[in-house]
């Protein structure tokens, strides 16, 4: 059903010319506030403007949420359970690589480096007694297989002790069990899960820290636009800048997901973005999808759009009154947007009172 145009102002016009025809000045008056009240639109003073042609249009522009890609985020573990003696950052503060962020005593250090004192003195005795052995063994005096068993026993104190080397040096603690923890690399803190005198488990992480030299933005793609996106596509962000103007950031598609989310009745695709300042993690932008840019479409005030049924109209002006129309925006910038499908060029479109406009088209 083709939509109804708002109160035509020709049939105000007609009231008029009545109320003129017949002389009565309190006709006159009358068919005057006859006319205001058949014709609201005379009123509300409409400016317009005209859709004008537009080429290398972007695919369209999509919502989408910042996150931070897997190899961001690096966990800093407690290779022994202990207790926190001291924490030196706070949740959000920026770290550098090998800073300090905490210092856990535990007691399982202070055992390994008890085994290993052991398990070095076994291994003299072990190559005194392999040696011993051997060159007696070599004289006649015992079996081939007494030396064989004694080089056995060599082996063995050598991986033992090599073990214990190992466990001590991942610690990496003095002699009184005390460790400190390190910074692997520089960025935020995004997590701290320990207090000063807490227990430090040895399964947990008590911090995760973010690398925020770049961004991932998990798009919602339309079903129109599901087959058109590929990967390798052109996106940008606008972020605004208080007291000055946006920041366009860029970036490209990485990865589009091959089915449609029944939920949301979208597809889930991902894309790259560099980091600049106010962008975070968790954080709602408006993505424009450049694509092949070789779209075509018409460019009209952003003023002029308004949302029915959850999609974008405009008014466009019939006659003497004004329609509502569905329209597909492509993007919008700098109070300008980009239509793609429902307008034409020289139509014209409502750019105020589109508020009215539609409580009237509701009526």
């Amino acid at each position: 059903m083709a939509p109804r145009p708002i109160l035509s102002l020709a049939f105000a016009c007609a009231l008029t010319a009545v109320a003129a025809c017949s002389g009565d000045p309190a006709s006159e008056t009358a068919a005057e506030s006859g006319a205001s009240q058949a014709d609201p639109l005379a009123a509300l003073e409409i400016e317009t403007a005209t859709a004008k042609e537009a080429d290398g249009l972007p695919l369209g522009m999509v919502p989408g949420t910042v996150s931070l890609p897997p190899e961001a985020r690096v966990a800093v573990t407690a290779p022994f359970p202990g207790a926190a003696v001291r924490v030196f950052v706070i949740e959000g503060q920026a770290v550098r690589k090998g800073q300090a962020l905490a210092v856990i005593r535990a007691a399982e250090p202070v055992q390994i480096r008890g085994e290993l004192a052991r398990s070095e003195a076994q291994l003299g005795l072990a190559e005194a007694q392999a040696k011993r052995i051997q060159q007696l063994a070599d004289e006649g005096i015992v079996a081939p297989a007494r030396a064989d068993e004694a080089q056995a026993q060599l082996k063995q104190a050598q991986s033992s002790v090599t073990e214990n080397r190992r466990l001590a040096s991942l610690a990496g603690a003095s002699g009184d069990g005390t460790m400190i923890l390190k910074a692997p690399i520089s960025g935020r803190l995004q997590h701290a899960g320990i207090e000063t005198g807490g227990p430090v488990d040895g399964m947990s992480a008590p911090f995760v820290i973010e690398n925020a030299n770049a961004y991932r933005i998990d798009l919602q793609l339309p079903e129109r636009l599901a087959r058109s996106v590929k990967p390798g596509m052109a996106v940008e962000i606008s972020l605004p800048v208080e007291g000055g103007e946006a920041v366009a950031v860029g970036g490209k598609i990485l990865s589009v997901a091959p089915s449609i989310d029944p939920m949301t009745r979208s597809v889930m695709a991902k894309a790259s973005i560099g980091s600049v300042p106010g962008l975070v993690a968790g954080q709602n932008v408006m993505v424009t999808i450049s694509g092949t840019g070789s779209a075509t479409g018409v460019s009209i005030p952003s003023s002029a759009l308004t949302r029915i049924g959850g999609e974008e109209h405009v008014f466009v002006r019939e006659g003497d009154g004004f329609s509502p129309r569905k329209v597909t925006v492509a993007a919008q910038a700098g109070g300008a947007a980009a239509i793609t499908d429902g307008l034409e060029p020289g139509e014209v479109v409502a750019t105020s009172s589109v508020t009215e406009l539609k409580a009237m088209a509701a009526e």
